[in-house]
């Protein structure tokens, strides 16, 4: 069995947040914004079926999908493109791979005790982000 998602995660940490940002293109004023948001992840978990949400006070973004099973992801509110996303189980690991216009773009995530970890990469740019589960 998989690990267990479920839940609401507030972020701890966000290294390298504007330089994933700047490779997806989003402009200077938004990028300078969004760098100082708190990110609140609400996942709900149902076997292989993930509804997530990502939510700050300037912009909300959501997305669902079935581990194993590519999807058309509308990035709006982010970077306003079109991707095909496969995420994949690998271990207790989910991996993404997001293919569009930019090259070497997805994300990895994983848990460790009390603790959910993201790793977003796009092109050479790598962003560490860590969140707490909230009781």
């Amino acid at each position: 069995m998989p690990a267990d998602y479920n839940g609401r995660w507030e972020m701890v940490k966000n290294e390298n947040f504007e330089g994933v940002m700047k490779a997806i293109d989003i402009d200077f004023a938004t990028r300078k914004i969004a760098a100082h948001l708190t990110q609140t992840k609400v996942l709900v978990q149902n076997g292989d079926r993930f509804e997530t949400k990502t939510l700050s006070t300037f912009r909300n973004y959501e997305v669902n999908f079935t581990v194993g099973e590519e999807f058309e992801e509308q990035t709006k509110g982010l970077d306003n493109r079109t991707v095909k996303t496969l995420v994949k189980w690998d271990g207790d690991k989910l991996v993404a791979v997001q293919k569009g216009e930019k090259a070497n773009r997805g994300w990895t995530q994983w848990i460790e005790g009390d603790m959910l970890y993201l790793d977003i990469t796009v092109e050479d740019q790598v962003c560490h982000q860590a969140f707490k589960k909230k009781e």
